[in-house]
């Protein structure tokens, strides 16, 4: 039994169920809308608005945002590194003074590959070191070999020998080869014969200096001579002088250098320039020094003034 009210309530309870079973199907039917908004914006809103909860999260998602300067900069290379660490650039030349490419004066060491190793350590922007125990030329480039010299600049040769234990940078000055020959012994030598075939077949005695580079190349292009090694220069010029040796073998600037200094040997001693062999001058580096090796030919190729034999005749004239 009911009342005349609760017939009337009736239907709107079913208008009401209906109505309610309506509001979940929309909802089942616009779920999967609702879940890809969600997924789009919820990680976004997560990255934008560290975990406040969470200072160690927060503080990691800041550092990796922002990277400091040293993870960002390159690594220098480990030779350079060493130079850069030590600050200063240690270069290895001659104890004998060689003028003009190495020489003191007024208690300073001054000189045309003075100013070259100068120039590398200031583009490397560290000091310079010059290590000056080598006697011999042979000797600075072991001082490189050894590691105790980072470079070795001392009007080296760039010679096969040399080439085994040390790298060469590439030239930065050529001269060619010549010969200065007491004249009454080669006329001995000569007879009638001329002078390009007696020089080309000489059998006679060569003078050069001990532990250098005309040793290699006196054995290499005058297989057929007697070569006899001094402790110098001046040694070998007297001996040529004495009639001790035929001859003496050295680069032209040297010869060029002797008649200049001393106008009368010409009198006495005859010179032959070999124009077909070169004599290159390199800077020694380390053989492990790779990236030093390009630093140095890098250098050397931007070098606007380029030197040449009568650049160097001239820088002589200059500080002799």
């Amino acid at each position: 039994m009911y009342s005349e009210n609760s017939r009337s309530q009736k239907p709107d309870l079913q208008r009401r169920r209906k109505s309610g079973w309506m509001s979940w199907f929309r909802l089942g039917l616009q779920a999967p809308a609702l879940v890809l908004v969600l997924s789009a914006t919820l990680p976004n809103a997560m990255a934008a608005t560290p975990n406040q909860s969470n200072p160690v999260n927060a503080a990691s998602a800041a550092t990796k945002a922002t990277p400091t300067p040293s993870a960002a900069a390159s690594p220098l290379a480990p030779d350079i590194s060493r130079i850069k660490q030590r600050g200063e650039l240690v270069v290895a030349m001659l104890a004998t003074d060689t003028p003009p490419f190495f020489f003191e004066r007024n208690g300073e060491l001054v000189g045309l590959e003075v100013d070259l190793a100068k120039s590398i350590a200031k583009a490397l922007n560290v000091e310079i070191r010059f290590n000056r125990e080598a006697k011999s030329f042979n000797e600075v480039v072991d001082l490189v070999a050894q590691r105790r010299a980072d470079l070795g600049i001392s009007k080296l040769s760039r010679t096969l020998a040399r080439a085994q234990i040390v790298h060469f940078s590439q030239p930065y000055l050529t001269f060619n080869h010549a010969l200065v020959i007491n004249r009454v012994a080669f006329a001995r030598l000569a007879s009638n014969k001329r002078v390009e075939d007696v020089i080309r077949e000489f059998n006679g005695s060569l003078g050069v200096i001990a532990r250098s580079s005309f040793l290699d190349f006196a054995k290499l292009n005058f297989p057929k001579a007697n070569v006899i090694e001094y402790p110098n220069w001046k040694e070998v010029l007297k001996a040529v002088n004495t009639g001790e040796v035929m001859a003496a073998y050295r680069d032209e600037f040297e010869i060029k250098r002797l008649l200049k200094e001393t106008p009368s040997a010409a009198l006495t001693l005859r010179t032959v320039t070999l124009k077909d062999l070169d004599d290159t001058l390199g800077i020694a580096v380390g053989i492990n020094d790779t990236t030093l090796l390009s630093f140095v030919n890098q250098m050397l190729s931007q070098q606007r003034e380029k030197l040449d034999i009568q650049k160097v005749l001239n820088a002589l004239e200059t500080n002799p």
